[in-house]
């Protein structure tokens, strides 16, 4: 099964442009289809293999912060080739 799942990573602390950096640059490592713009980023692709990678990168970024929030929206489908029709 095919998911799309958007991403955001608050670090609630002065230095949060560094472990923003490394968890984007961990996601793009991935070999996975991930897009990125000034809010948030996507990652695309099988359910287990980016539910998987994503249980390992949370973890790691959560542990280089102090204090954080992760937003989380999962689509059961693959959008990445989305254009709007407007």
């Amino acid at each position: 099964m095919k998911i799309s799942v958007e991403l955001t990573l608050a670090p609630l602390q002065n230095e949060y442009e560094e472990p923003i950096i490394n968890f984007i640059k961990k996601l793009r490592n991935s070999g996975l289809v991930v897009m990125e713009n000034p809010l948030s980023t996507q990652v695309y692709g099988e359910y287990d293999k980016v539910m998987n990678l994503l249980t390992v990168e949370i973890k790691e970024a959560f542990e280089l912060i102090e204090k954080g929030l992760l937003f989380i929206k999962i689509v059961k489908s693959d959008r990445h080739e989305y254009e709007p029709h407007f």
